[in-house]
């Protein structure tokens, strides 16, 4: 039988209609014409990252990085510029993994040192700067939707539920435009400030967003390592937050085509029999639910059962049932004297 592993511990079980857990708090909604979308207050608040700590991070990365490469400058050989500015532009190109060739180290010593900054890079940017994009991108989605709503009359609750629904088809237009805003960019700075003709600019361009970096077109001049500093960085972790986000997207979709098909499908005795978690023979609302959402693989046995091992805890005096007198004698004793 398809849920006999879960009548076990839940024998003698009876779900009970309850009201819903308290909402999170968030401020008033403003009664103007505008749109506006409540400032939810909740935990899931705090794993925004602080881009205090972010540009911390950034900033002792890029710090350490080039005082250790213009020390061994020597040790490098390339196109040179300016000894700071060639350490700082080395940085970059090793933390995204670009690797033009066009300065490249030749010694002992510095090559060991990009090989540990290389790694420390990969993992400050998938770890910290990858996240500061998402929330950027998340701010400029918010600016989409109103936009996209700026000349219909929508109440606040339609708008938070287009957000909702679409969350990930927005972050995907506002990565594909950023892109293309970058692509442009460094199109025209590379046919402009290094020279290129337009062909080999946008060859530039793709090889060095996708870290390709083939090193037969790079940047050269020091104009050009100024903007490659910053342009470098903020266009590979784009075009790796916009695949990212094509994939996500893809998986939300086929996780709705298995919910729509949960849903629409003809219910059978089958389901029934195993919908009925406490074996009485009937199927409440609530083991109802339970069935439904383990089978649209919203959650698992395994969520079904730590959260069956917290209720047995909590039910203190073994009723079945939770009561104020059952949390408080689970609490544990107060250590004040």
């Amino acid at each position: 039988m398809a849920m006999d592993d879960v009548r076990e511990p839940l024998k003698s079980r009876k779900y009970r209609r309850c009201r819903s857990a308290p909402l999170a708090e968030y401020a008033p909604l403003e009664t103007t014409n505008t749109v506006s979308v409540p400032v939810t207050e909740s935990i899931f608040r705090n794993l925004h990252p602080s881009f205090h700590k972010v540009a911390i991070f950034l900033a002792f990365y890029l710090g350490i990085g080039t005082i250790c490469f213009y020390l061994v400058r020597n040790q490098i050989k390339g196109e040179k510029t300016n000894g700071v500015l060639d350490a700082v532009y080395f940085c970059i190109v090793t933390m995204t993994t670009v690797g033009y060739g066009d300065l490249v180290p030749n010694s002992i010593l510095s090559k060991l040192l990009a090989c540990a900054f290389v790694f420390t890079g990969m993992a400050l940017v998938g770890l910290i700067l990858s996240k500061a994009a998402d929330y950027l991108v998340e701010k400029q989605e918010m600016l989409l939707v109103k936009a996209l709503h700026m000349h219909q009359k929508v109440g606040h609750i339609q708008v938070l539920k287009d957000v909702e629904t679409n969350s990930l088809k927005y972050k995907c237009i506002v990565a594909f435009i950023l892109l293309l805003v970058l692509i442009s960019a460094g199109t025209i700075f590379l046919a402009t400030v290094e020279k290129l003709d337009l062909v080999d600019a946008f060859y530039c361009v793709c090889s060095t967003i996708t870290t390709l970096g083939y090193g037969d077109k790079s940047f050269s001049t020091q104009a050009g390592r100024v903007f490659a500093i910053f342009w470098i960085l903020t266009s590979t972790i784009c075009l790796a937050q916009f695949f990212l986000y094509i994939a996500e997207l893809n998986s939300q979709s086929r996780q709705r085509a298995l919910v729509k098909w949960v849903l629409t499908r003809r219910t059978t005795n089958v389901d029934l029999e195993a919908a009925d978690l406490d074996g009485d023979g009937v199927v409440g609302a609530a083991e109802f639910i339970i069935y439904k959402l383990k089978e649209m693989g919203k959650i698992s046995q395994e969520d079904i059962g730590l959260v069956m091992e917290e209720f047995e805890d909590l039910d203190v005096d073994q009723s079945g049932t939770l009561s104020i007198s059952d949390i408080m004698l689970a609490q544990p004793p107060s250590t004040e004297k």
